[in-house]
C-alpha cells in the first residue's frame, strides 16, 4: 500500500466515525478596563466565532501566527477558560455552562499536554506523584497497584521505572515532556489536547515526541486537537487542519487538500514559507506586508483585508463566512 492510499483510507474510515467533539460559534474575549473605576471599555476577541468538529480517533491541527487565539481555543475547549458564547459538545452533551463536580466529572475525558515542559511540572513532587494525581483526583486505588501501574505508563513513555523516584529537574525537556504526556494518559482520556507540545524542544528530539504521540494515538484510540505554528509539524500529525487568523478560523480542510492547493490567501502565504528540502523545485514566496492587528481592535470586514495582497473593496465591509467551497474544504474568502 502506497502512503497516498494509506492517507485516503485512514481519511475514508474516519469520515465514518461519531463526532466526539463540536465547538460551534465559540467566543473568548477578555475584558480590557480602564478608568479609576476599572470599568469595562473594550474587549480582546481572541477567538471570535470559530467552528469546527473532531471525530474520534482524528487529529485536527490548529495553526496560525503566535496570537491567533489557537490555544485560547484549546483552553476554552477544555473549561480552562470560561466561554464569552457559543457551544462546545463533547459526546453530544453542552459543557459550555457545566461547573463544580459536574465539570470535574467531564474533565475526566479530555486532558491536556502543555507547551513547556519545565514550567507544567511540579518540582516539589516526584514524578510517580505528578502521574499518579489526577488518578488519586478521582478514585481511591492500593498505593502498590498504582505505582506498578503508573511504572508501567512511564515505560510505554520511553522511561525507566526508576524515573517514579525522581524530581522533574532530573530530566531533559524531551524526557520531561514524555512526563507530561504520561500524566495526560493516566485517566485514559479520550481527547488530548496538546498546545505547541514539541515547540520548546530540541529538533533532534521533536520527531520522538511526535511519533511516540502518533503512535499512543493507535494504541489508546485518542483523539487529538493539535495546536502548533509549524507547519510541517502540523502536517506530519494531523488529518484535518484549520488555520487561524486573529481569532478567527480562515480555513479548514483536509491535510492532502490544503497543502496540494489552500484557498485562504492568508493559508497560501504561510504554506509559501515552508523551506522545500528540494533545491531544484522553486517556490514563490509570498510576503506579507505590515503587521498583525490588534485583536482589541479588529479590522471591520474581513480580519486578514489589511494584508491580503488579493483584497477588494468588498473585504473591508463584509466579513466572509466560513463555507464549503469543495467537499470538505472550507474558506472564509469573499473570492469563492
Amino acid at each position: 500500500m502506497t502512503t497516498r492510499d494509506f492517507i485516503q483510507e485512514r481519511i475514508d474510515s474516519l469520515e465514518n466515525r461519531e463526532v466526539l467533539l463540536d465547538v460551534q460559534n465559540l467566543k473568548t474575549y477578555y475584558p480590557v478596563t480602564g478608568g479609576f473605576f476599572k470599568r469595562v471599555v473594550g474587549n480582546v476577541k481572541a477567538v471570535d466565532d470559530v467552528s469546527f468538529s473532531i471525530r474520534k480517533g482524528e487529529t485536527l491541527g490548529l495553526v496560525g501566527e503566535s496570537g491567533c487565539g489557537k490555544s485560547t481555543t484549546g483552553r476554552t475547549i477544555l473549561r480552562l477558560l470560561k466561554p464569552t458564547d457559543g457551544k462546545i459538545l463533547f459526546e453530544g452533551k453542552d459543557i459550555t455552562k457545566v461547573t463544580g463536580s459536574k465539570l470535574q466529572k467531564a474533565r475526566r475525558d479530555f486532558q491536556m499536554v502543555f507547551q513547556d515542559p519545565y514550567a507544567s511540572l511540579n518540582p516539589m513532587q516526584m514524578v510517580g506523584d505528578i502521574v499518579a494525581e489526577p488518578i488519586l483526583n478521582y478514585e481511591k486505588r492500593n498505593k502498590k497497584e498504582l505505582e506498578q501501574e503508573i511504572k508501567a505508563l512511564l515505560t510505554r513513555v520511553g522511561l525507566p521505572e526508576e524515573a517514579y523516584y525522581k524530581y522533574a529537574h532530573e530530566f531533559s525537556g524531551g524526557q520531561r515532556q514524555r512526563i507530561g504526556i504520561a500524566r495526560a494518559l493516566a485517566l485514559n482520556p479520550k481527547l488530548i489536547v496538546a498546545d505547541e507540545p514539541v515547540s520548546a524542544l530540541d529538533v533532534s528530539v521533536q520527531s520522538q515526541v511526535l511519533n511516540l504521540l502518533k503512535e499512543l494515538q493507535i494504541e489508546f484510540d485518542l483523539t487529538y486537537l493539535f495546536i502548533a505554528h509549524d507547519l510541517s509539524v502540523v502536517k506530519h500529525m494531523s488529518d484535518r487542519i484549520g488555520v487561524m487568523y486573529l481569532g478567527n478560523l480562515v480555513e479548514l480542510a483536509s491535510n492532502r487538500d490544503l497543502y496540494r492547493e489552500p484557498l485562504h490567501p492568508y493559508t497560501q502565504a504561510l504554506i509559501s514559507a515552508i523551506p522545500e528540502p528540494n533545491t531544484a523545485i522553486k517556490k514563490e514566496r509570498i510576503v506579507l506586508e505590515g503587521d498583525v492587528p490588534s485583536p482589541q481592535n479588529p479590522p471591520t470586514g474581513c480580519p486578514f483585508h489589511t494584508r491580503c495582497p488579493m483584497a477588494m473593496e468588498a473585504c473591508s465591509k463584509e466579513k466572509p463566512p466560513l463555507k464549503e467551497v469543495r467537499p470538505g474544504h472550507f474558506a472564509a474568502c469573499l473570492l469563492y
